[in-house]
C-alpha cells in the first residue's frame, strides 16, 4: 500500500491529499529515510510525521487491504513517541 494511502486509511492524516502534500514537503519520512507519498508501506516499518507542532513515531502492525472502520484504524500502527513542540512566547510576553 502507498505511504499516502496508508496515512489516510488509518486516519493518523485525515486527507490523502494531505498525507501526499507532508510527504513531498519531507514531513514524513519511512525507517528513518524521508518518504515519498509513492512510498510502499510494510509491516514493520517505523514512520516519522512532522505535523509542525508535534512529531509523532509509528511501527505498522498492520498493513490492510481494503478500507478499515474506523474503530479499527489504531489497531494498524503502535506509537513509538510523540514529542509535543513548546509554543515560543514573544519577546514582549511574560
Amino acid at each position: 500500500m502507498r505511504l499516502d494511502k496508508y496515512l489516510q486509511v488509518s486516519r493518523l492524516i485525515k486527507r490523502r491529499s494531505l498525507a501526499n502534500h507532508l510527504c513531498d514537503g519531507g514531513h514524513v519520512s519511512r525507517n528513518g529515510r524521508v518518504a515519498r507519498a509513492s512510498a510502499e508501506v510494510d509491516t514493520g516499518d517505523q514512520i516519522q510525521i512532522d505535523y509542525g507542532w508535534r512529531r509523532l513515531t509509528i511501527r505498522v502492525c498492520r498493513v490492510p487491504t481494503g478500507q478499515v472502520a474506523k474503530a479499527a484504524a489504531s489497531e494498524l500502527y503502535e506509537i513509538i513517541a510523540e514529542e509535543r513542540r513548546q509554543e515560543e512566547t514573544s519577546a514582549g510576553e511574560e
